[in-house]
């Protein structure tokens, strides 16, 4: 919780943005002043029960004065392509939603009830994992299916992790000193759950992430994509309950599934001593990142900044060298050293390289806190910087220090 004697008391409250993030296993309160510090802070469980709203107004109280509220939601469907204004009709539309995104969108729409008990009559945005995305070209998003379904059932790709590929891609342009709308990007988000962007000219071509956060890569406790002939196959032979199906794929599949722990850091720890489903885990792992991270470049036409950000992108530098071993043809190359030591937001491509490697720390609190500010018209952080930047040598220099942020 925030001290409310600590840096960024005397803030005026137009400055001060709540942030609440609600995830499937935590729930994140920041408040950020009008320099993006974070000021204030809370983890608490997800949101759920009137105990859960009790706790959240009682941190709510300590963070003295706000001036408005950003909440992440996961799911804004084809109605919501950029942040809006939360009212009842609104929140409304957003309880619609939960379908498309059960385990999600109810502990978000909880936390903006509680939130919205704590502080009544203060103005809030919700901010949407899928917005980044709404724009990508019907290329990308449409599924080859009957045209009556994807009219009836608005079923296409929507993606999600928008909301931390948006910072990660502007936040390496500023790092490579490069305006985001010249640059191709892949941003890989690699978390509990992951997924990558393609992105151009500061917008999202295509992603991994499809009708549901289930699709694409291999994650913590997610299949990632598979056959959907498989999942047939279970519920027509096995009589495999629809509800059994969607908890294995969501919850016991990935690299628990595989390995029987859903921690990266474990699983390279057993790799390293031998362990067989260690090893096959690290490998499904790996071949479906350099793969996806390919088809992504593809989608570009090349690549000009590869991104590493998420709790396994910025704490794994053996996923990130052992990745890089398979895309040297795309331009590649990480200096293994500055992998091996980085920390924060780092360079770590090797000198010569046509593609700049990075790693960005997540910070979806300051993309969330850009989206209010933008739509409630508060001033704060120059939207251009994102956060202190770091001087990188321009292209095809040898990069003699690694830079930090």
């Amino acid at each position: 919780m925030s001290d409310p004697e600590g840096p960024g008391a005397a803030e005026p409250a137009g400055a001060r943005i709540l942030v609440v993030n609600a995830g499937s296993s935590s729930l994140k309160l920041r408040v950020l002043d009008a320099a993006d510090a974070v000021v204030g802070r809370a983890d608490l469980p997800p949101p759920g029960g009137s105990t859960d709203a009790d706790l959240i107004a009682g941190a709510v109280a300590g963070f003295g004065d706000i001036a408005a509220v950003g909440h992440r939601i996961v799911h804004g469907g084809t109605r919501y392509a950029g942040p809006v204004r939360l009212d009842a009709e609104v929140e409304a539309n957003l309880r619609a939603l939960t379908d498309l995104a059960p385990l999600h969108q109810p502990k978000s729409l909880a936390a903006l009830a509680a939130v919205e008990a704590a502080l009544p009559g203060l103005p809030a945005v919700a901010c949407f994992d899928t917005a980044f995305h709404a724009g990508m070209p019907a290329a990308a998003t449409t599924y080859a299916i009957p045209p009556e379904w994807r009219k009836r059932w608005a079923l296409r790709k929507y993606g999600f992790h928008g909301l931390s590929h948006a910072y990660a891609s502007r936040r390496a342009a500023a790092l490579v000193g490069r305006p985001v709308e010249e640059l191709r990007i892949v941003t890989c988000h690699l978390g509990a759950g992951a997924s990558l962007a393609a992105i151009r000219g500061g917008r999202s071509v295509d992603t991994t992430m499809g009708f549901t956060p289930l699709d694409g890569l291999v994650m913590a406790t997610r299949s990632g994509g598979i056959d959907p002939g498989l999942v047939l196959w279970l519920e027509e032979h096995v009589r495999m309950p629809p509800a059994e199906l969607a908890a294995t794929l969501e919850h016991r599949s990935g690299l628990l599934g595989l390995a029987g722990t859903a921690d990266m850091r474990a699983i390279l720890e057993a790799e390293t001593a031998g362990d067989e489903a260690a090893t096959l885990a690290v490998g499904v792992y790996l071949h479906r990142l350099r793969a996806s991270i390919a088809a992504m470049v593809a989608a570009l036409g090349g690549l000009d900044v590869l991104v590493f950000t998420g709790g396994v992108g910025e704490h794994a530098p053996a996923i990130r060298a052992r990745a890089a071993e398979g895309l040297a043809h795309l331009g590649v190359a990480l200096d293994a050293t500055a992998n091996a030591v980085a920390t924060g937001d780092a360079e770590i491509g090797a000198a010569g390289a046509s593609a700049r490697a990075l790693v960005v720390v997540a910070r979806e609190d300051l993309e969330i806190a850009r989206e209010v500010r933008a739509v409630l018209g508060l001033r704060g952080a120059a939207p251009a910087q994102v956060a202190p930047p770091v001087a990188f040598p321009p292209f095809g220099t040898r990069r003699r220090s690694r830079p930090r942020r």
